[in-house]
């Protein structure tokens, strides 16, 4: 069920790591920050987590980095993390064809501007033919979206005439949400204390082990991941068996 990897000294490593960055805005206001600087020390945040990721082998790594329901926050706040995700996609392109990382952003992208689109669609193609680590940006993503937008598609076949109701099962379902043709996701890590999944990846993370943090993200370090790392190994996964 899944892809995940053993290390020399026979240690599982997970395949596929998805994080819910949590924290930036309460990082911000310990400082006596206005929140935009929270985002801003996050996003050194991503960076550091990318190259430690990428250097454990872990081959997918997915950050939650927008949701639908963020655009609820003051505009102020949404304007700084839109220019901010515009930035951060213009000047990291280097870095991560330097490291052979593919970019894929995952999500509802219709709902961002049209220049916003274009530089995510020019990132994907520059690293589409990366060969190492994907790195997959979950933006304006939610995983109810997710579930639907793929009952959608295959509704769309059905009334088409391309498939029969009955074959729309777990497996093909699986086919149409945000993600697929990835490994399987094997750990989710959540930082800042919280312990709920936030309508992050609801289909995906079926079997994927959790690992709560009470680290505020700005503050998450390479040393914090390989500590994730070190709980998820000592997890035994029966996937619904014994």
């Amino acid at each position: 069920m899944s892809n995940q990897i053993l290390t020399n000294d026979g240690r599982s490593l997970p395949a596929h790591v998805a994080i819910i960055m949590d924290g930036n805005n309460r990082w911000a206001k310990k400082k006596f920050l206005p929140s935009i600087a929270g985002h801003r020390a996050g996003a050194l945040a991503v960076r550091k987590t990318v190259e430690s990721a990428a250097k454990c082998g872990v081959k997918v790594l997915t950050l939650f980095a927008f949701s639908s329901e963020n655009w609820k926050r003051p505009q102020a706040e949404v304007d700084g993390l839109m220019g901010l995700f515009m930035r951060s996609l213009k000047k990291e392109t280097k870095r991560l064809n330097e490291h052979s990382i593919r970019l894929i952003v995952v999500g509802d992208k219709s709902g961002f501007s049209k220049g916003l689109q274009d530089q995510i669609e020019r990132v994907e193609q520059v690293t589409a033919q990366n060969t190492g680590m994907v790195l997959a940006i979950a933006a304006n993503y939610g995983g109810r979206w997710d579930i639907a937008q793929a009952a959608k598609k295959m509704a769309e076949q059905v009334a088409a005439g391309e498939i029969e109701p009955d074959q729309v099962t777990e497996e093909t379902l699986g086919q149409h949400v945000c993600l697929a043709g990835l490994p399987e996701l094997d750990l989710i890590i959540r930082t800042s204390g919280e312990e709920r999944v936030s309508n992050f990846l609801l289909w995906q993370l079926a079997y994927a082990e959790f690992v709560f943090m009470p680290v505020l993200w700005p503050d998450f370090t390479g040393d914090h991941f390989e500590e994730a790392l070190a709980v998820y190994q000592q997890r035994q996964r029966r996937y619904g068996g014994r």
